[in-house]
């Protein structure tokens, strides 16, 4: 089943989609699923995309749609507050399956463990305090981190705490396997480590495995998406290209949408 799939995603990638009728079901009939890259603080191209997704979806005849985010919400762009704000408020034309990536998980480590911030800070975390409103100095210089930590989490509204402890690692439907930054080669999926779901790369882009599923991702920048037989990569560095890429799935489909 799994390379029918493929080969039908190669087909519809290099320009030639198959014929009514004939084409692979990639997901179950009448679903739609928009899969949205790493988003890190650029609350407007989240809007954009926004935008983008509800005049596709008004463009295909479905019974479902879901818009699956595929994590890292926060840090390096300015804006992580609003983002949040977004996702939260849920202002898009479908249910949102909010997926954890590995700059949540730094959030929340400094949170909880305050000496952390002296790595954080340097992935980002100084934008995502001063989209608080936040002094950034001590973090800045790596001091009186607890201060900072319990500064931020006074700042930060009760909901988006909630949402970042309620983040989900995977979702799974049809062919296809949503996580962060991809999975460890040789494992199955249901066995992924949280460390590998959000951090690894390296082993999992160069591998040509069966992974079992097509999977869908972020995490590892590009210029355009990363389509490869067993996964489908779509960061493409929003916070600095201005470039947020949204893979839009159907029944019989596969297209990107991108600010």
């Amino acid at each position: 089943m799994l390379n029918r799939v493929l080969a039908g995603l190669r087909r519809t990638f290099a320009g030639r989609p198959e014929a009514p009728g004939t084409a692979m079901a990639l997901l179950p009939a009448g679903k739609r699923i928009y899969a949205v890259g790493d988003i890190h603080g650029r609350h407007d191209l989240l809007r954009r995309m926004r935008d983008l997704i509800d005049a596709d979806l008004a463009r295909h005849e479905h019974d479902e749609a879901l818009v699956v985010f595929l994590g890292d919400y926060v840090d390096r762009g300015p804006h992580s507050r609003a983002v949040l704000d977004a996702l939260t408020e849920a202002e898009f034309p479908a249910p949102i399956l909010p997926l954890l990536g590995n700059h949540e998980a730094m959030l929340l480590d400094f949170l909880d463990r305050p000496e952390t911030g002296e790595t954080w800070r340097k992935f980002g975390g100084i934008e995502t305090v001063h989209s608080y409103g936040v002094d950034t100095s001590d973090l800045r210089a790596a001091k009186n981190l607890p201060a900072v930590a319990d500064e931020l989490r006074r700042a930060m509204p009760p909901g988006h705490l909630e949402f970042l402890h309620g983040l989900a690692l995977t979702h799974s439907a049809g062919e296809y396997f949503f996580c962060h930054a991809g999975v460890r080669p040789g494992v199955p999926l249901a066995e992924q480590t949280q460390e590998d779901l959000l951090w690894i790369r390296e082993d999992f882009i160069g591998s040509e495995a069966d992974f079992g599923a097509v999977v869908v991702h972020g995490h590892t920048p590009g210029e355009k998406p990363l389509v490869r037989e067993n996964a489908i990569g779509i960061d493409t560095g929003a916070y600095i290209t201005g470039r947020l890429t949204c893979l839009a799935l159907g029944t019989h489909s596969v297209a990107f949408l991108s600010t």
